[in-house]
Parts: structure tokens; sequence; C-alpha cells
């Protein structure tokens, strides 16, 4: 084991691993320190005794003593099922496309690691314990993203990790490109050979998958909360009307999401002298008997202000059931054959068919695209004088007279074409199940698809609202901070350490990156929390 002496930061148990802990852990730029509970070490020692009885009676149990997919029938020697395991790794190592970012491939190790951990695999807690190592010393291998059905398994990703342990492969290491072999030697730990069972345990799992979705979850989260920010933001740019979220609407139609949504937007509009109420709006009258009167306000805002709430309040609940799915699935055993320690029993299945979280990640990724669709129209009304009232034309700034300056009308227009993105990419990808492999894998679950498509459309989405936020900053510096709420000032503050006044037209890319990765930070989160105490 890598360091038994000193005690981890997060100890793995297989059954209460969170979105939280896997986001934090995974993303840390700091060493992070995981252990195996002692409870699971005894656990997976009594699997891997179970499964050396079997062999020794002489029963063929599959992956081990038989080959894999539609080559089960035929018979392993048992003094050959080692070096099965290995060429079970090398035969899938042929990802291709993109590769997987340095949190996604920790994430995904994290939760192998802790699936492994519920004791049912036949693996050695040693091997689990050189995962864990490799996560500590940011040891971290080169995944391609593509080559996954999700059933059975991630078998192609979970294959680099697994090489990897072998000392196989590259990995990045202190800034670079090592041998997974040199990198390991360098953080003092020694490669692994695998025994029987142990590469199906390592790749026959949905691991890979649920680390998408786990990091999409725990950045939708924070979209979320973000679109009821900005959107808030956004009625007070344009002098909206803030009863369109009163209490007695969100009660009559009483959606948690949507409650949820109306409510924060509320408390951020609470002390805005901006946002007007509903007398505000009626208050000017016909005389009696005049028709058709033009002298009054709109009641009403457009559906992007006014409906925001049964937007966003829809991520909001597909949210509430797609994180205890994922939950379930990142503290699962999810390989193939498992092993029933107490009864002795080894039992065949499908555990890692990704079908859930394909479901869960083709739900978030059209919830979220909604969302940014529904900030690109909000971004249309702050820019367009025709309908944001009495700000300037694409918000230009100190230099509007001049009439050589255009503001934020290129940023309009770059989140049109983003928010186009992020629709298009949210079609669902667990319908198109593929025959594959002599039709032993016959129904699939796309699950690993789903779950990339997910974390391409929250980035969009990000964008998106990265965008509306700087035009709504922009606005309400405009109109003039004074009449702002106190949370709306605050979080301005915040973006404006981010990104300066547009008083003239300059490149705004590096700002959009800025806020875009503030946004998803939770700082801002944090310092709605502080204000609106």
């Amino acid at each position: 084991m890598y360091d038994v002496h000193t005690r981890p930061a997060m100890v793995l148990d297989g059954s209460s691993l969170t979105i939280r802990e896997i986001a934090g852990a995974a993303r840390s730029a700091a060493p992070v320190r995981v252990g195996l509970d002692p409870v699971s070490v005894v656990r997976m020692e009594d699997s891997v005794r179970v499964l050396e009885k079997r062999l020794a009676e002489g029963v063929p149990v599959y992956g081990v003593t038989t080959g894999f997919g539609d080559s089960s029938h035929r018979r392993i020697a048992v003094e050959d099922a080692a070096e099965l395991q290995r060429n079970l790794i090398r035969y899938h190592l042929n990802g291709v496309g993109p590769l997987a970012c340095r949190d996604v491939v920790r994430a995904t190790m994290l939760i192998r690691a802790n699936s492994l951990a519920r004791g049912d695999s036949a693996i050695r807690p040693e091997v689990v314990d050189l995962l864990l190592g490799m996560v500590l010393h940011d040891v971290v291998p080169r995944v391609p993203e593509r080559g996954s059905l999700g059933a059975s398994g991630d078998l192609v990703p979970l294959c680099y990790i697994a090489a990897a342990l072998m000392g196989e492969g590259d990995v990045d290491y202190r800034g670079s490109t090592w041998s997974a072999v040199d990198a390991l030697i360098d953080a003092g730990l020694n490669p692994i050979a695998l025994e029987a069972k142990e590469g199906l345990a390592l790749i026959n799992g949905t691991s890979f998958a649920a680390a998408f979705a786990a990091l999409a979850v725990a950045d939708a989260e924070e979209l979320a909360f973000a679109a009821d920010l900005v959107t808030a933001m956004a009625s007070e740019a344009i002098l909206g009307n803030r009863a369109h979220f009163d209490e007695f609407l969100f009660a009559a139609k009483p959606h948690r999401g949507s409650i949820q949504s109306a409510e924060l937007i509320r408390r951020i509009l609470s002390d805005s002298r901006l946002a007007r109420s509903q007398d505000d709006v009626t208050s000017a009258r016909c005389t009696a008997g005049e028709q058709n009167c033009s002298g009054g306000e709109r009641v009403q805002d457009n559906y992007s202000i006014r409906c925001a709430p049964h937007v966003t309040g829809v991520l909001w609940d597909t949210l509430e059931w797609a994180s205890r799915w994922v939950a379930v699935e990142v503290n699962s055993s999810t390989d193939n054959p498992l092993f029933d320690s107490r009864a002795g029993t080894v039992h065949h299945g499908g555990n890692f068919y990704a079908g859930h979280v394909g479901q869960a990640m083709d739900s978030l990724k059209i919830a979220a695209a909604n969302v940014a669709d529904l900030l690109d129209r909000q971004l249309a009304l702050v820019v367009d004088p025709r309908f944001s009232r009495g700000l300037p034309a694409n918000l230009v700034g100190a230099e509007a007279g001049r009439g050589v300056h255009h503001g934020f009308k290129g940023m309009q227009i770059a989140c049109s074409a983003v928010t186009a993105e992020a629709l298009k990419e949210a079609g669902p990808a667990g319908i198109f199940s593929r025959s594959s492999e002599s039709h032993n894998q016959d129904k699939v679950s796309m699950g690993t698809i789903a779950a990339r498509g997910a974390r391409t459309v929250l980035e969009l989405t990000a964008q998106v609202a990265a965008i509306h936020l700087l035009a709504v900053a922009q606005a309400l510096e405009l109109r003039g901070l004074e009449r702002v709420s106190s949370v709306s000032r605050r979080v301005h503050g915040v973006v404006r350490e981010c990104a300066r006044f547009v008083s003239g037209d300059r490149r705004q890319d590096g700002d959009i990156e800025s806020v875009a990765q503030l946004l998803l930070s939770g700082r801002l989160r944090a310092v709605v929390a502080e204000t609106s105490k």
C-alpha cells in the first residue's frame, strides 16, 4: 500500500462517495490523499478468496477461465488466467478522439476505486491502493474520449487507466508527458502485475461515464444558480416587473424547481430600485371612456424574463433526480461477474450497463440547453433599445456619441452562435444503441456518449451565461449602481475583478473565459448567500 501511516482526507467504502467530493478531489490542484475503509479491505480480500475457491474447484468463471464476450464458450487454463487479464487490457487500447481532461480522468479513478471498494469484484486491495496513489501524486493516464458503448462498461477508456497501473502507456505527470512506468517510479509507486479477474474488474464498469456525469451535475448546479442570478439582474437592467416572481404564482403551480428559482430571484430583487412592482407598471391609467390608451406601461415582460423560473426550474428539478441516479451509480458494483463473499457464490449479470447515466445525462443536457436559450433571449432584450427601456443600443459605453463603437453587438452575435451549438448538441444519445461484438453486446446504453454530450452542452451554457452576465453588469453600471439591489451590486463588483467596463470597443474573449470560470467556481453563490443574510 502506498502510505498506510498517513491519515487520508477521504475514505472510500463503496457506498458513501458524493458528487461534491468527486468534483472537489478531481479538480484539486493540491494533493488529495484517499484511502480504503478497513471494512472494504476485508470485503475485497474475502471476494478474492471466493474466486480462488471457485478456480480450485474447477468451476468456470467468465473472463477468468473463459474467453470474453462471444468467446465465453472457450475454456482458459487457470495458469493462463493472469496472461488473459493483461491481454484483455492490451486489445482494448484503441480509443480515438481528444484526450479526456485531467478532472475527468481523476474522477474516473476515484469512482472506479470506490466501486471496487464495495468488495464484490475479486480484486486485491493493493491494486486499488496503487490507483489511489496515482491520484495522490497526480499521475494522470492519457485517455482518449471515444470508444465506449456504455456497455459492457467503459472498456476502451478504462483500459488506459489499467495499462498505466501495469506501467504501460503514457501519463501526464509534473506538467509533461511521461511513460507510465517512469512516472510511477518517480512518484515512489511500483507497477503491478494483474492477477485473475483483476483486469476485468478494472475495465468492466461505468466509471468513465459516471465521471463525466458527476462533473456535469456539479457544474449544472452552479449554472442553474447563475441563471436565476442573471435573470434577476436582467430584470433590473430592463426595469422589469418583479411581480412576475411573486410567491402566489408559484404556489399556484408548485413545481419545486420553479419555486426555488422564483424565490432566489425575489430575494435578489428585494431592495432593487430598478425592478418595479405591479403597482408601478399599472400606475399610468387611461381616462374614463378613453379607448386604446397608449400612455401606460406594458404590464407583462417578455417570456424570457417572465417565464424564467419555469425554464430554470426544469433544470433544478432534473438535477434533483439526475444527481440521485449518478450518486447511486458511483456507489455501485458495476463490473461482471460479481462475487458474494458471504454466500460464496459468483453472479454473472449486467451491472456494467450505463442506462441510468445515459438517461440522466440526456435529460440534463436538454434542460441545460433550454437555459442557454433562455439567457440568450434575455441578452437580446438587454442590448436592443426597443426592449431595454432606455439603455443605449448594444450597451455602448462612454464613446456612444461618436458612433464608431459597437459595444456588445459582437458579443450578442457570439452568444447566439454558442446557443445554437448547445441546442444542436442536446439531442439524446441513449436511443442510438448499436449491436456489437458478434451480437453479444446487442443492446448497449450509449451512456458515455450521453455524458460527454452533457459536458459539452454545459460548457457552452457556461459561455452563454458568462456573456450575458458581462452584458447585465454593463447595463446596470449604465443605469447607475446606486439603484441596483445590494446582491446585484456585490455581484457586479466580483465581475469587475475579472473584466472591466467596456467604454470602447476591445476584445472580450478573455473576459468570457474568466467569467465562465467564475460562474462554475461557486464564488457567486457564496457572495449571494453572504449579501442576502
